[in-house]
């Protein structure tokens, strides 16, 4: 990725991988968007050993995002699994720290949106979403969803909601993502990306 191209921040925290593999499909969507890039980003742990401390870099998958990463963003997907309806503690806490760039208005105006993972099919999915815009909203972002013109939200038997994409992981042997679950991942990408450069414009 250049430093200087405008880019769509796909910002998560994944326990089991499902939420990771949710990212990696929304950037593909970005990607299809000419003049603009996907930067994959995650959270820490949070852990209650406060003495502990972890490597700036994870040991795998995407690095670990700063407060530069989402201020400088075009455009922003947020993505959890569910935790009780909400998003996990380590985003969470991530976005707690967030106030300096709510003050200054540094998001305000940017498409933004988000994306879940749940164990069982009805464990959540529409009540993270929805929860994971208020700090959104309270940013002043611009909501993205995905419309019912995209097929795989009338076709999907998984994951699917018009107030973002999502996965259902199944509780036992983790399942993969669905070819509707991907399509509407990257459906969201696109559609974020299209959404941000129209609003910069």
């Amino acid at each position: 990725m250049s430093t200087t191209s405008p880019y769509v921040l796909v910002l998560y925290y994944s326990r089991n991988g499902q939420t990771a593999e949710m990212a990696t499909q929304i950037g593909r969507g970005v990607a299809r968007v000419t003049g603009m890039e996907a930067k994959i980003r995650t959270v820490p742990p949070v852990s209650p050993d406060t003495t502990a401390s972890l490597p700036p870099v994870p040991e795998s998958g995407a690095p670990y995002a700063t407060r530069d990463d989402l201020a400088g963003c075009a455009g922003l997907a947020l993505g959890s699994p569910t935790r009780f309806g909400n998003m996990a503690a380590p985003l969470k806490h991530f976005l707690d720290g967030t106030g300096d760039l709510w003050l200054n208005g540094k998001l305000a105006g940017k498409p933004g949106g988000a994306f879940t993972s749940t164990g069982s099919l009805h464990g959540g999915q529409e009540t993270t979403l929805l929860t994971m815009m208020i700090p959104l909203l309270h940013h002043g972002m611009v909501l993205c969803g995905l419309p019912y013109s995209e097929d795989a939200l009338n076709e999907t038997s998984t994951g699917g909601t018009p107030y973002g994409p999502s996965h259902w992981a199944g509780t036992g042997a983790q399942q993969m993502l669905s070819d509707h679950e991907k399509a509407l991942c990257q459906a969201f990408g696109e559609r974020l990306a299209r959404l941000a450069q129209k609003l910069a414009d």
